[in-house]
């Protein structure tokens, strides 16, 4: 048995999972891997992919520990669009689909179509496997394949610990499945909120005393914008952790202003390397240094690049592009780098915006903007110029003491004194919220 079910057995009666207003035990947990094991040992064979339908819930996490023991491949997908779960059953070359509805599994089959080699390999090496899909925020979603059990075993001997968590990061995402793994792996606390609003959170943080939080700077911004920390006591928060996105150094000030007590630790990690051990730079958590045993890196022309004994096998719908023939994987991810080994997230190599051969990085025009009081939250863009190629644009919140006239002025003329003229937005749009998907990560349009 893995060992990782083996932990399950010893924890016992430790609170495993808060899920629907409801405590299940490490024991709970054991007892309903082990009776998927029996209900669905006919019908799911070892080696097979299949797919579960459907964000976290206690009976979705145990039925992914049921196909990690038996050896499957497994595939999230959280969608309610009929088209989309088709596309990624499709593109996952999944077996079969299973979708929990009131207790009750529903199994749909579908026609035996040759398997991308790939996958025919990992059935060989008689692994687990998981497949995950990237966002799809510019293009097509990459369909992913991970070698599971190595990805289980990173988790491997770490100490027990008494911490709750809130898994905030979705069941189909990197950073969710870290957060699954790592703290069931200490023996940890997952609540799983009803949904990811800052309201519904902050509920749940005060009502469960969550002490760790791992989200995105956007979420973040949502939450201070919203006010409803103000509403709950979030006192229990020991550590806010955030990642996926560049952190504006305006927004990390005012949340330590807000939350004195609260550690920030900014996370790193991509969908093809898994998440990957950082360590936050003391007087500055805008910069991180890569503290990893399972990981290489370098920085060619600005961009970060990164070797995993973990990372993905590859992609079973797109070409590996993004790796070089020697595996470097290049992360998109554009960064600088101090004198003492530490660096910095400044934005991603597709949405540096070209104004007539200069370059424009988003995040830094963003926190420039940012700065003023009257903006609440900004998202900065390129968009076609027939002129200079591509133009600045910035869509833009603001408080309602001010004018949208006298609001553009402020900010064109704090531009100008910050920044390049090239830098300076060339349209400014006053929106009620700024573009961000499912995973509360900016969607930069083009």
């Amino acid at each position: 048995m893995s060992w990782l079910l083996e932990k399950f057995k010893t924890f016992g009666n430790k609170t495993a999972i808060i899920w629907n207003n409801k405590e299940y035990s490490y024991k709970n947990l054991y007892d309903k891997i082990q009776e998927f094991e029996t209900l669905l040992e006919k019908d799911i064979k070892k080696g097979e992919v299949i797919a579960i339908l459907g964000d976290y819930s206690f009976e979705n996490i145990a039925l992914f520990f049921y196909l990690y023991k038996n050896k499957n491949i497994i595939v999230p997908i959280i969608s309610d669009k009929e088209s989309e779960i088709k596309e990624k059953l499709k593109e996952s070359y999944s077996d079969k689909a299973l979708k929990i509805n009131n207790g009750n599994i529903k199994i749909d089959t579908f026609p035996q179509t040759e398997k991308h080699n790939l996958i025919e390999n990992l059935r060989q090496s008689q692994n687990a496997g998981l497949i995950l899909f990237s966002s799809g925020s510019t293009g097509k979603p990459k369909a992913m394949l991970h070698n599971l059990d190595k990805m289980v075993d990173i988790y491997k001997n770490r100490k027990e610990k008494n911490i709750n968590s809130l898994v905030f990061l979705t069941f189909d995402h990197i950073g969710g499945i870290d957060t699954l793994l790592r703290l069931l792996s200490i023996g940890g606390t997952i609540t799983i909120p009803d949904d990811r609003t800052p309201e519904t959170v902050s509920k749940y943080i005060e009502k469960y005393k969550v002490e760790v939080l791992p989200t995105t700077p956007t979420f973040l911004n949502l939450l201070l914008i919203s006010g409803v920390y103000h509403k709950y006591d979030l006192s229990s928060l020991k550590i806010i952790a955030y990642g996926a996105e560049p952190m504006p150094e305006n927004l990390l000030k005012k949340l330590k202003e807000i939350f004195p007590n609260v550690e920030f630790q900014q996370k790193f990690g991509t969908s093809e390397t898994n998440a990957i051990k950082v360590k936050n730079k003391k007087d500055n958590e805008l910069f991180l240094k890569i503290e990893d045993e399972n990981i290489q890196y370098k920085i060619v022309d600005g961009e970060l690049w990164i070797k995993s004994k973990t990372q993905v096998l590859g992609y079973l719908n797109a070409p590996m592009d993004s790796f070089t023939k020697d595996g470097w994987f290049k992360t998109g991810d554009l960064v600088e780098k101090t004198k003492d080994g530490y660096i910095r997230i400044i934005g991603r190599k597709k949405e540096v915006i070209n104004v007539g051969g200069e370059k424009v990085l988003p995040s830094e025009v963003e926190a420039v903007i940012l700065e003023l009081p009257s903006v609440l939250d900004c998202m900065v863009y390129g968009e076609e110029n027939p002129i200079t190629g591509q133009m600045v644009v910035a869509d833009v919140i603001i408080n309602d003491d001010i004018d949208q006239k006298e609001a553009k002025k402020l900010i064109r003329k704090h531009c100008r004194e910050k920044l390049d003229n090239y830098k300076v937005p060339t349209k400014i749009n006053f929106v009620d919220k700024v573009n961000f998907g499912d995973r509360f990560k900016k969607i930069r349009r083009k």
